[in-house]
């Protein structure tokens, strides 16, 4: 209890320590990675994804940008560093591939690009724990929505080769597949959502997608963010398009005791975020150390809210004001550091730390950018369609 309640008061604790204010070409910051170590003689990597259609790596001290890709032609879905090799970074983009740079080169070629099939829009990826299978998901095109799978083994130092698919799953959603995300020890392991309402964790070791389905969870929404939480990363949440939560037990699937944990139709009613409000939900992290799993919203203005998650219902634990001051849209949190970054439709990559002072003397003020001349990212239909069994 004394660890939680001193991560509690840290992550409450946390302030401006850095702040990358907009480039020349202004955009929303929709996605945040951090490479798992540092480089050699220096800090650790960080990745935006910016709507842009540009990918860019920054020094994850100071937040000087490093490198900017522009190859792909399509909108960006998403930013992963390979674990074991951390200059490589990957994106996915919604041509139908996924391409991956080493941020030790100049070049602006990628260093790998695995093609998906003619009809692919990607709009989800993810690279497994042991950076050996990499696997995207896609819009749906008349009744298909896929996952596709591929070898990413042996990345070339051949600018631009491809990878064909090793192949897809087609059958265990039936609409857009938003997220994907694997186990973070556990590489055979995957779990995706989509805005069909469902959560799917699959074993990717079994011979054929019937087999390989491990489990189904309905969230009765659309799927908007998800991940992997508790000891040993047994449990599944995720945060759906109209701001909804649901928490699962996988390690109840054999038992009697039921497998939902929590469940709330909509967060805003049920978290007095103080005299802010509370506008919207970006994602959730699972804090080891504290053995504890946390939600990330915020307001329009800017302000990000922490909350807490218990069997037993959502609560506040802090709140983060005066960095943003537009919507946030993406977040990385780094264990290591215990720091946190977030990005914004303000342009603002935002580093936070435990007591920190902001070094940088830019007025937010000035920062916000027009959201009429940016583009947004897909709003996602929100019905629901019954699986058949």
């Amino acid at each position: 209890m004394a660890a939680l309640e001193e991560v509690q008061e840290q992550l409450a604790g946390l302030r401006l320590a850095r702040r990358c204010a907009p480039r020349d070409e202004p955009a929303y910051l929709l996605d945040i990675a951090a490479s798992a170590a540092a480089q050699p003689g220096g800090s650790r990597l960080v990745g935006v994804c910016c709507s842009s259609e540009s990918l860019r790596v920054h020094d994850g001290e100071t937040l000087r940008c490093l490198r900017q890709y522009r190859g792909h032609r399509g909108a960006l879905h998403g930013v992963r560093f390979a674990r074991t090799r951390h200059s490589l970074v990957f994106s996915a983009c919604s041509r139908g591939t996924v391409g991956c740079w080493d941020v030790r080169s100049a070049s602006q070629e990628p260093v790998q690009v695995f093609t998906g099939y003619p009809s692919n829009v990607f709009i989800s990826f993810d690279v497994s724990c042991s950076d050996l299978i990499v696997c995207a998901g896609t819009e749906k095109v008349e009744k298909d929505a896929f996952l596709v799978f591929w070898d990413a083994r042996g990345v070339t130092d051949c600018a631009g080769a491809a990878k064909e698919p090793l192949g897809v799953y087609s059958e265990s959603h039936n609409d857009d597949i938003t997220k994907i995300c694997f186990h973070p020890t556990e590489p055979n392991l995957v779990v995706s959502g989509s805005t069909d309402g469902l959560v799917n964790v699959f074993d990717i070791n079994k011979d054929n997608e019937d087999d390989a389905l491990v489990s189904t969870c309905n969230s009765e929404s659309s799927v908007s963010s998800l991940g992997w939480a508790g000891e040993g990363y047994k449990q599944i949440y995720c945060v759906t398009h109209d701001e909804g939560f649901c928490w699962w037990d996988t390690a109840q699937l054999d038992t009697e005791e039921p497998i939902t944990l929590l469940h709330v139709l909509d967060v805003r009613e049920s978290v007095c975020a103080e005299n802010h409000g509370l506008h919207y939900l970006v994602g959730g992290l699972y804090h080891e150390k504290a053995g504890k799993l946390f939600l990330i919203g915020g307001t329009s203005t800017g302000n990000i809210h922490l909350i807490g998650c218990s069997t037993h219902g959502l609560s506040l634990v802090g709140t983060l004001s005066g960095g943003h001051s537009a919507t946030v849209r993406s977040f990385c949190w780094s264990p290591t550091d215990e720091a946190l970054l977030t990005g914004g439709e303000d342009a603002q990559l935002l580093l936070w730390k435990p007591g920190a002072v902001e070094r940088s003397l830019t007025k937010k003020a000035s920062l916000k950018i027009s959201s009429s001349v940016q583009k947004r990212v897909r709003v996602h239909n929100t019905s629901l369609k019954s699986r058949k069994k």
